[in-house]
């Protein structure tokens, strides 16, 4: 709308200097238009310039911190873009009004037009240069050095018993596991975007489903698999366990660091990268779901108990992708049973994706 106005005002007060117009040639006309650009580009860049020189000066002597000076910098940024924009707007009607009418005829060729052939191209080039609204605000913005990413995990589970997890008494592919959370990232290093520490908090929910027809059964003694006396339907039957957990990662992140008026510009999650870390956590809830059909009715039961599950839980995980997706492993050092006579760690195979 405000550019729509713009060129409504230009096109009205270009008829009523039509008359003193059409006394320059094309050329005169349109180097005025490039020349005004320039100018309105160089003096909005100068004083973002001194401005964001002032706001380091504050930090320096310790008036703001680094981080409110970033918000100033990412605000005042935005400001003279909008500047650009808003000044460049009415230089670029007056360019297509100056088309139109050479197009037209309204405006000859005069011999130094003629001797100018890129003229228009360059005048253009200088116009989709200064018109990129954001150019500014984009090459300036750094991004902080914490940022929060949201995060989704999900895939197969199992159990490793006797160090093993061939074999085992649970559905390979119908066993899974699925994660979410929010995290924190800090860049560790001033000049260099390589290592970066990754902490948060989250939930995991680790599901198993037994083979043969068996769910878990609390012996008192120790948890064990038993036989079902009647059939279960595999999808609906499952053993979960939920636990809150802290998830530390030390990650490894290869982006590209740009580099703008001798500044270094630090993004993450552009490239490869790859975390090494681990997590601890409190159990928050044990339930076996089973359902069957008996008499032709649909059945379906939730046992909530302790089932002699661990009520800590830590471990080691690792994941490695590109940009957000990422391959993840999880694998839990404690015994997911406190008294069984076999140990048995949980282990997590699956795809992560951190939203930055």
């Amino acid at each position: 709308m405000q550019k729509i106005i713009l060129y409504t005002i230009v096109i009205v007060f270009s008829f009523l200097t039509k008359a003193v117009a059409q006394e320059k040639s094309f050329e005169q006309q349109a180097k005025e238009i490039a020349t005004n650009i320039e100018m309105i580009t160089t003096e909005e860049k100068n004083a973002l310039k001194k401005e964001v020189e002032a706001i380091d000066f504050k930090v320096k002597e310790g008036k703001i911190t680094a981080e409110k000076a970033q918000e100033l910098k990412a605000k005042i940024a935005q400001e003279r873009a909008n500047n650009i924009e808003t000044k460049v707007a009415i230089e670029e009607a007056k360019l297509a009004q100056l088309v139109q009418d050479k197009v037209d005829g309204k405006i000859a060729f005069s011999s130094s037009d003629k001797k100018d052939e890129n003229l228009k191209k360059k005048t253009i080039s200088i116009l989709d240069i200064s018109m990129n609204n954001d150019s500014i605000y984009k090459n300036s913005k750094r991004e902080y050095r914490t940022t929060s990413q949201f995060v989704f995990a999900g895939g197969m589970n199992n159990l490793v018993t006797d160090g093993a997890v061939a074999n085992s008494d649970f559905m390979y592919q119908r066993s899974a596991f699925y994660e979410w959370g929010i995290t924190l990232k800090t860049r560790l290093l001033q000049n260099s975007n390589l290592l970066h520490l990754k902490y948060g908090l989250g939930f995991q929910y680790n599901m198993l489903r037994a083979t043969d027809n068996r769910i878990f059964v609390d012996t008192g003694r120790e948890t064990v698999l038993e036989m079902y006396p009647i059939t279960v339907k595999n999808s609906h039957t499952y053993f979960k366990n939920v636990y809150f957990v802290l998830p530390v990662h030390l990650e490894f992140d290869f982006s590209k660091t740009e580099e703008k008026d001798g500044k270094k510009i630090f993004k993450s999650q552009q490239g490869f990268r790859f975390g090494l870390g681990g997590f601890a956590g409190v159990n928050t809830n044990s339930k076996q779901f089973i359902k069957y059909e008996l008499d032709g009715k649909k059945v379906e039961q939730k046992i909530k108990a302790d089932f002699n599950v661990n009520d800590f839980t830590y471990g080691l995980s690792t994941y490695i992708g590109y940009r957000s997706t990422s391959l993840y492993v999880k694998y839990d050092l404690n015994p997911m049973f406190k008294n069984n006579n076999i140990d048995q760690n949980n282990v997590s195979l699956g795809l992560r994706f951190d939203f930055n």
